[in-house]
């Protein structure tokens, strides 16, 4: 790694039926460099035997066995890295990794992030409003640890009327809701603020917007069910969340949409980005 890292991030549904479903193929061929997944729902072991020998695994599975679980495989070996986030008696187990990677004279933090789906009315989006909350708390404290940082992964929510196509009918459903969509614009600003993803919040950059612009999506999860994915009927709800800093080091950023649905390897699509760090 050096001048310009790609981190690739998707949630994968289940890291073992992703590559029986071709997911080696496209990793194959994609030249990236840090890979952060969600949903990993395996063992260690299993990770580090698909992705093979060159690939340098960090892994945090949940709690729950089979469930949630996120990590981070990168071509060179972290420095250190991290999982906790918010309070001892939350359980974030197999949702929050952060991971130091010594780029020649610098340093990138890496976090796969998998918040939870939620459901309105229910402990699960109790949990789900904890999660943003605590994730919120830890922005700052990142920036502070490094500079160049940015947070990847399943985020479960979509900022704007942009980020998902059927919108209106969403309201009131859990990764839409107003008390979500605040915490967003803290990050990166209100999209009515004239600062929105350009400084407003806490300053940290909505990578995957700002490089397509006020356009609709490009989504990145479609439901299985029906023709959702022919229609384009999606969700961008998986990001690049870089720090003020590093946001002005994209030099790339791609949405890997499957031509087809049958091409489809997990019901997300990988988010890639590269990043000018390093000589």
């Amino acid at each position: 790694m050096g001048g310009t890292v790609r981190v690739a991030t998707v949630n994968v549904n289940g890291v073992r039926a992703a590559f029986r479903k071709g997911m080696g193929a496209w990793l194959d061929g994609r030249g990236v460099d840090v890979l952060a997944l969600q949903e990993v729902r395996a063992e260690t072991a299993d990770l580090e035997a698909l992705l093979g020998p060159e690939w340098n695994v960090l892994h945090d599975a949940a709690t729950a066995k089979g469930r949630a679980g996120v990590a981070i495989a990168s071509r060179g070996k972290a420095q250190i890295h991290r999982v906790a986030i918010g309070d001892e008696d939350f359980d974030t187990a197999g949702r929050w990794l952060e991971a130091d990677y010594a780029i020649d004279d610098e340093v990138l933090t890496v976090v796969s992030a998998y918040v939870h789906s939620g459901g309105v009315g229910t402990p699960k989006q109790d949990d789900k409003m904890r999660f943003l909350a605590a994730m919120e708390s830890r922005l700052p404290q990142l920036v502070e640890h490094n500079p160049l940082a940015v947070v990847v992964g399943d985020l479960n929510v979509a900022h704007r009327s942009l980020d998902i196509k059927n919108w209106k009918g969403n309201l009131k459903n859990s990764g839409f809701l107003p008390e979500e969509r605040a915490h967003w614009d803290r990050f990166v600003g209100a999209e009515d603020a004239p600062d929105y993803n350009a400084g407003g919040g806490m300053g940290w950059i909505d990578v995957g917007r700002r490089a397509a612009g006020e356009v609709a999506g490009p989504y990145t999860w479609w439901s299985w069910r029906g023709q959702t994915f022919a229609n384009d009927a999606g969700w961008r709800i998986d990001y690049h969340l870089a720090s003020p800093a590093l946001g002005e080091r994209v030099a790339a950023c791609a949405v890997d949409r499957a031509d087809t649905r049958d091409e489809r390897w997990s019901d997300h699509t990988p988010v890639v980005v590269d990043y000018r760090v390093g000589a």
